[in-house]
């Protein structure tokens, strides 16, 4: 392409991230981001590219050529060289937009960063615009899922919440047949590896998982984007998008049989969710067994669902109002367990009242044995719906004047007793309803109507008789103290439920905790969904006044601070420590929530010490690591290089005392090979303990590559020169390659055959053995020397640890921990394979390293 001045472009705002996510190398992720990169480029964008690796594809390679290339930094590793995307020049080149091959990638070591997508977060942070590709497998969260699936660890990995930042995360998508139909025609590998790729990691069962796991967790991407769409432009109706199932549990018998049959409903649809909700009312709900609900609880999350627990006075307004939140599409509910004389004195219940006020959200009534068979009544509800206190003060003044007009009616069947009675229940019926206020004014009217209509003088407001006088002022006083007594009464329930609910509350939380769901991010959900928040924010404060966002929880996305809230919500913030506080938005919280609110707050401030701790810990742990290999290492100065410098000291020391003396030529020379053969095992010790040193401080970087196991056992041969002729080989031939380093896995072996040659009798061979298991390969090392005494095996890869003291030593049991094994393992593990010890049968030591073959990929 013609050399062009490069123009410099200047932003101030972030740069956006687009990510190419594909289910397998080869789907066409690098194709893809590279036509986009051409396509804005002929658009007028300026467009570099940071990093791509062709792999030697020829389109690929095409593609590249319209496009400017920054040029790579090189770095020597190991006695390699190796390219890298050098980021300071992108960032002096200051181009709109990058193109940034392979997002999880493990930088060479000296650089700036150990991953490319820091390197990645830079370039976003000055304004540039990125391009970039990954695998599902790469992503932290699927990482082991998938290595269950193909049987391959992956060691390069991208943290999902960087690539949940991305502004577009695009799915570059092929079906299995069609990839694989691509590999036979050399689009993604060479010949030579095509047979190999389709017959272990490119199988169709294999793409066809992965291809499903890209799927699932990008459907779980965009439905977030949905979310958050809908909540930012107020949209309340449910978006069929997919089947979400919620289930409303009240902890009574029938929980058991609604759970099963909303989570066959869910099952009838793919990737259907299964969402339970329990409503606590703010004044409790008596028939709610906590005991119950944690047992429904258990069931729901053993069948894949989730547990969530809201808070409201009008259940099914609160129903409604969670499965909209989530966007549920069903809603399934248990019919009454009223009976029907019950239900047809008291109206509709929770049930009709949620299927009038569905809408778009289909509503299922499921039959169970306990239906009509009768449940406990409510406690009185803790504070007045606007209907009663609108319809109290009109209740004082009809109920009297009702009464009245049908005590009129019956005037000569009742006496006055009787007449101040009838009025008295309606008094106490007003305090029932309304309180002592409304009853004083109902007592008011009622002594006001018994005067003029039934005391004589009828029709006047006039008393003749003393008696009729205290009869009225009896009636008033009774009135009153009846109706304190009941008011008094409503507000010890209301107290007495308020209390229920609260203990309800923290009894699920500490569920929670001792559940093992004790994180921080858990707790503010639970927190969000008990006060029926919008968002629950947890931040920290600096010294300059400036707060960061630790961790969120929202109905809709991640919570924006500083946006406003939506109209009729409110910022409550509550301290958690001195410099932590939970900021709560939604509706205004009571005083007498405050309680349950500082519980939750101890909590998330004991999660949150934990949390620091854990960090601090963290990163003690390789300290810690690095002074128990510093103190190990100055054990074996006295331990293990002991008898070498013995003999080399005693040699020297023959030959300086014999200097004077006529000692044969010789004698001489097998003094001074003595000396030389401790010196040499003196120098082979000092490089060991150097190994060891870097393997436990995890110096060691391996470089696993397909590896040919007999040209590792010839190595090893060489390695041990005359020894080596005390090898016996089976199986090498029989077995794929191994993915190991090369250089390590011979390490690996010489060690493992220099330790079986220590401890064999004279004469007995070695024999290494290999097979192959699934997707692994097993090599034995066999020796036929002493056994492995039980109190020395669980010391046996320990460096530096004096064999067990047992009393009367045993001459044929082997002599214990050698530096050889700790030196095996530890090489064995840097390259994630197995090293375990096994009993040779008729006497001996195996050991077992195992290691996974290799797949291309």
């Amino acid at each position: 392409m013609p050399a062009t001045e490069p123009r410099v472009h200047v932003r101030t705002v972030p740069g956006r991230l687009k990510v190419y996510l594909g289910a397998a190398p080869g789907v066409g992720k690098t194709f893809r981001m590279l036509d986009e990169g051409l396509r804005r480029r002929d658009r007028g964008t300026d467009v570099v590219v940071g990093f791509v690796e062709s792999h030697g594809r020829k389109l690929t390679e095409e593609r590249l050529d319209g496009l400017e290339i920054i040029p790579r930094l090189t770095r020597e590793y190991r006695g390699a060289r190796f390219t890298e995307m050098d980021t300071d020049a992108v960032l002096a080149r200051r181009p709109e937009v990058v193109l940034v091959d392979e997002l999880a990638h493990t930088n060479i070591p000296g650089g700036r960063y150990n991953k490319r997508w820091q390197d990645v977060e830079d370039l976003l942070n000055a304004g540039i615009d990125v391009l970039t590709t990954v695998n599902v497998q790469h992503l932290e969260s699927l990482n082991d899922v998938v290595q269950k699936i193909t049987g391959v660890p992956q060691r390069e990995t991208v943290p999902d919440e960087v690539v949940r930042r991305a502004d577009q995360i695009e799915l570059v998508d092929m079906p299995p047949e069609g990839l694989r139909r691509r590999m036979v025609h050399g689009n993604v590998y060479g010949p030579e590896k095509v047979d190999a790729a389709l017959s272990n990691y490119f199988r169709v069962g294999n793409l066809t998982a992965l291809r499903e796991l890209a799927l699932l967790w990008v459907a779980g991407r965009v439905d977030e984007g949905l979310q958050r769409y809908r909540a930012e432009h107020g949209i309340g109706g449910v978006w069929e998008t997919r089947e979400r199932v919620v289930v409303a549990l009240t902890g009574g018998p029938e929980g058991e049989t609604l759970i099963r049959r909303a989570a066959r409903i869910a099952a009838r649809s793919a990737g259907g969710d299964l969402l339970a909700v329990h409503v606590a009312r703010s004044d409790g709900l008596a028939d709610a067994s906590p005991a119950a609900l944690a047992v429904e609880r258990q069931l729901v999350e053993s069948i894949g669902g989730s547990y969530h627990s809201v808070v409201g006075d009008n259940i099914p307004q609160a129903l409604l109002d969670f499965a909209r939140a989530e966007n549920a599409t069903q809603l399934v509910l248990g019919t009454s367990r009223r009976s029907l004389v019950s239900r047809s004195l008291t109206g509709p219940g929770i049930g009709e009242t949620t299927v009038e006020l569905s809408g778009d959200i289909d509503v299922h009534m499921v039959t169970h044995e306990a239906s009509g068979r009768g449940r406990h009544q409510h406690p009185p509800r803790a504070g007045q719906p606007p209907w009663r206190r609108l319809g109290a003060p009109v209740a004082a003044v009809a109920v009297p004047v009702l009464l009245t007009l049908v005590l009129t009616t019956g005037r000569s069947a009742l006496n006055l007793t009787s007449e101040s009675l009838l009025l008295l229940l309606g008094v106490v019926g007003v305090a029932t309803l309304g309180g002592v206020v409304n009853a004083l004014l109902a007592s008011v009217a009622a002594s006001l109507l018994l005067n003029y209509y039934f005391i004589p003088p009828i029709h006047r407001f006039t008393i003749d008789t003393a008696n009729n006088v205290l009869a009225l002022v009896a009636f008033v006083v009774v009135a009153l103290v009846v109706a304190t007594i009941v008011d008094q009464a409503r507000h010890l329930a209301h107290r007495a439920a308020r209390a229920t609910a609260e203990a309800e509350t923290l009894s699920l939380l500490t569920h929670d905790v001792l559940g093992g769901e004790e994180t921080i991010p858990a707790l503010l959900t639970r927190l969000r969904e008990t006060f029926g928040m919008d968002s629950v924010t947890l931040i920290t404060r600096g010294a300059t006044g400036g707060r960061t966002i630790l961790a969120t929880d929202s109905v809709a996305g991640p919570a924006d601070l500083d946006a406003a809230p939506r109209r009729g919500a409110v910022d409550e913030e509550v301290a958690v420590t001195d410099d932590a506080a939970l900021i709560l938005r939604g509706r205004p919280l009571p005083a007498a929530d405050r309680r349950v609110l500082t519980a939750f707050a101890a909590h998330v401030r004991a999660a949150l010490d934990r949390a620091r701790l854990a960090h601090a810990a963290a990163e003690a742990g390789p300290t810690e690591a690095a002074n128990r290999t510093r103190a190990a290492l100055l054990a074996a100065v006295s331990h293990d290089l002991r008898d070498p410098l013995a003999v080399a000291s005693a040699s020297i020391g023959s030959l300086r005392s014999e200097l004077t003396a006529d000692v044969p030529a010789r004698d001489r020379n097998e003094l001074l090979a003595v000396a030389e053969e401790a010196l040499d095992r003196l120098a082979e010790l000092a490089d060991d303990l150097h190994d060891l040193s870097r393997v436990h401080t995890g110096a060691l970087v391996p470089r696993p590559q397909a590896t040919d196991l007999p040209l590792v056992l010839a190595a090893v041969r060489a390695e041990l020169g005359e020894l080596g002729s005390e090898l016996t080989t089976r199986g090498l031939d029989a077995v794929p390659p191994l993915a190991a380093d090369p250089a390590l896995l011979e390490r690996v072996l010489t060690n493992l055959v220099a330790d079986a040659l220590q401890h064999s009798a004279g004469g007995a061979k070695i024999v290494v053995a290999a097979s192959a298991l699934a997707d692994r390969v097993e090599v034995r090392v066999v020796d036929h020397g002493p056994s492995l005494r039980a109190a020395d095996r669980g010391h046996l890869f320990e460096p530096f640890v004096p064999p067990s003291d047992t009393g009367a030593p045993d001459p044929d049991a082997r002599t214990g921990p050698t530096l050889h094994l700790a030196l095996a393992r530890g090489f064995a593990e840097a390259m994630g394979a197995t090293l375990e010890p096994e009993d040779t049968p008729g006497g001996g030591l195996t050991m077992v390293l195992g290691l996974p073959a290799w797949r291309e990929g």
